[in-house]
């Protein structure tokens, strides 16, 4: 016989299936989500996506307006720049620079972050107190100034920025890791773990691990938007990316001359970092949200 027949009461959803039936429950943050998603396979797509090469010049098509405009033509849907280069094309390769970046920013200064918060964590005396205020002074530093003073002394490159931008995300995840590895430390789980004969590998592995996921994404989202900022300011500033490499904030930089002339050369740019930072935060946002229905229910 089902036993599902006789205790419908005894089916409970798993808290991730319970955190996607909370998230999914808002509008606004599904398409959000879906919006990230689109910009996700642009970027694992971008060669096949872009119209033409983002560096090919079209010496008889310079500046010529969006399609929209009388002089433009659907060929060149939203325009060329001062170089005569497709801007659709070049934003959409270019999300493999800043989106693509800031991904692999996050990911690695999350690894770094997480262990190193962990560990001091579960340290005791000196040693933790000596990591903990030495994180509290790094984490004065806003992130994007802490990536400026790596570049001043490395050089400009994109390896460089790349470098950068991840050592200025790294003491988030070491924070929030060291926080929320101390709150489930003080947990009676985790003291029968131990009496169990737990290593701190194995304690950590399979029983804090697993209750520290909540703020680790949480931080995750935060950091994903925090890092495509900083690689388009850095790219702003001319101490990103360089040219002729189709980076955002590089071409932004690169048009800002021509705002009043060329205003399209800016916008498509400018548009896909808003629409990617707002995104990211209202992914974020709706995890958060999620979350404390959770803890609530």
């Amino acid at each position: 016989m089902d036993r599902n027949t006789i205790y419908q009461d005894d089916a409970v959803p798993s808290i991730t299936k319970q955190v996607i039936t909370a998230f999914s429950s808002r509008g606004i943050f599904m398409v959000a989500f879906w919006t990230l998603i689109l910009m996700l396979v642009v970027m694992m797509l971008s060669y096949v996506l872009a119209p033409y090469h983002p560096q090919h010049q079209h010496i008889d098509l310079l500046l010529l307006p969006p399609s929209w405009y009388d002089q433009g033509t659907v060929e060149f849907f939203f325009g060329t720049d001062g170089l005569g280069r497709d801007i659709l094309s070049r934003v959409i390769s270019g999300t493999r620079y800043t989106l693509g970046g800031a991904i692999l920013t996050v990911v690695i200064s999350g690894i770094i972050g997480v262990a190193i918060g962990a560990v001091a964590a579960m340290l005791r005396g000196l040693r933790s107190s000596i990591l903990h205020h030495l994180l509290d002074t790094i984490l004065a530093i806003p992130s994007l100034l802490l990536a400026i003073l790596v570049i001043a002394i490395l050089g400009r490159g994109w390896d460089t920025v790349l470098l950068a931008v991840t050592i200025g995300l790294i003491p988030q995840f070491i924070r929030v890791s060291h926080q929320a590895v101390l709150a489930v430390l003080e947990t009676e789980y985790v003291r029968m773990a131990r009496l169990d004969g737990y290593t701190n590998f194995q304690l950590f592995y399979r029983v804090v691990l697993p209750n520290i996921a909540e703020p680790l994404i949480i931080r995750f989202t935060a950091a994903l938007s925090s890092a495509v900022m900083d690689l388009a300011a850095l790219g702003f500033l001319n101490l990103g990316a360089q040219a002729p490499a189709p980076e955002w904030g590089s071409m932004m930089a690169s048009g800002i001359e021509l705002l009043t002339s060329a205003p399209w050369v800016i916008t498509l740019p400018g548009i896909a970092i808003f629409i990617s930072v707002l995104s990211i935060n209202l992914v974020g946002e709706g995890l958060q949200r999620s979350f404390k229905k959770l803890e609530s229910s």
